[in-house]
């Protein structure tokens, strides 16, 4: 594949941060095309929302909502921008985004590094004035500001919802990041249940998603899927990135280490998000729409997901290692 090898020799010996500033830069202007011919989109109603295809692009590509049309463009059906936090804030020091090449894996501790939802909020506002943006299917994924007190949550919560709700096609709100202080905690049902009531109650009719991690035990992920059924949510989003190093690693123990804590993402965490989400669609059946997303790298990826019960699939590291034209293939198998 010929971006795989201009990865391998290009993008591979770059700082892989400065390696995804310039590759979204250019998205942004347009200069980068899928190099294949896009298949018949596959139109799927899922959550009052009319998707053209039921393949997506996760949150953390496009933190800020500036690259929007141009993600479109490659073949991406819909656009999760974020995570957004209230308050603007600059993430983690760097280096804080690691690449395990032999695992086609990232590891990250970004920090939620973005722009803060008021300016996300106008970005879209002027998006949604253009043509190319009126009718985009674009989630907006909100976050916990790192500086609030787990204690002031919910309030951070509803400003960034108050703030982007008017924009979003649905919105989605994440507590299952590893890389914000205490978030993860916020998983848990009694801290959960008054984030998602108020933010559903300032959402009005926007659909409303939580995403959750893959490394909640079983019984904590059926408890999710209840409170999220006895709130009215509109779906659930499996899974986040892990805090596991799993032994099947290929990489080398080494560069495992130096990537050091953080998020990690690939084809190593396919197997227990696909189990996360078969185990969702068993609690929920029908009542909840269900997005599929962690380790999704191949078309074989999407329909395992579409198979275990996924309304929507979303990738995003197999992105940075496919290349322009895979979001096009990802497509193709949704059809």
């Amino acid at each position: 594949m010929v971006y795989r090898a201009f990865f391998d020799t290009v993008f591979s010996r770059m700082d892989p941060e400065k390696a995804h500033e310039r590759a979204f830069s250019a998205i942004r202007a347009g200069r980068v095309l899928s190099p294949v011919v896009r298949t018949t989109d596959a139109p799927r109603t899922v959550m009052g929302i009319e998707f053209p295809h039921r393949f997506g692009l996760a949150a953390g590509f496009d933190k800020n909502a500036a690259a929007v049309p141009g993600l479109l463009a490659l073949g991406f059906g819909h656009v999760e921008v974020g995570t957004v936090t209230a308050q603007a804030q600059p993430g983690n020091p760097r280096p804080r985004l690691f690449r395990l090449v032999a695992d086609d894996a990232i590891v990250n501790r970004m920090g939620f590094n973005n722009v803060g939802a008021a300016e996300v909020a106008s970005r879209l506002h002027r998006l949604r004035g253009r043509r190319v943006g009126r009718d985009a299917v674009i989630g907006v994924n909100i976050g916990k500001t790192k500086l609030v007190e787990p204690q002031d949550a919910v309030a951070d919560y509803v400003e960034s919802a108050r703030l982007l709700a008017p924009f979003a096609s649905y919105l989605v709100v994440n507590v299952s990041s590893p890389n914000t202080p205490g978030l993860r905690d916020l998983q848990a049902v009694d801290q959960l249940g008054p984030i998602l009531s108020a933010v559903k109650d300032v959402c009005g009719q926007v659909p409303l998603v939580v995403k959750i991690a893959p490394d909640l035990a079983n019984d904590d992920v059926e408890a999710v899927a209840d409170l999220a059924l006895d709130l009215g949510l509109a779906g659930i989003s499996a899974t986040n990135t892990t805090i596991a190093r799993p032994s099947s690693l290929r990489s080398d123990r080494s560069a495992v280490d130096a990537a050091g804590a953080g998020g990690l993402s690939g084809p190593v965490l396919a197997e227990r998000a696909t189990d996360v989400l078969a185990q969702l669609r068993s609690r929920v059946g029908d009542r909840l729409a269900l997005i599929g997303v962690g380790g999704v790298t191949t078309p074989e990826d999407v329909r395992a997901r579409l198979d275990a019960g996924a309304d929507l699939v979303q990738g995003y590291t197999g992105f940075v290692y496919g290349g322009p034209a895979w979001p096009s293939r990802m497509a193709a198998a949704t059809a």
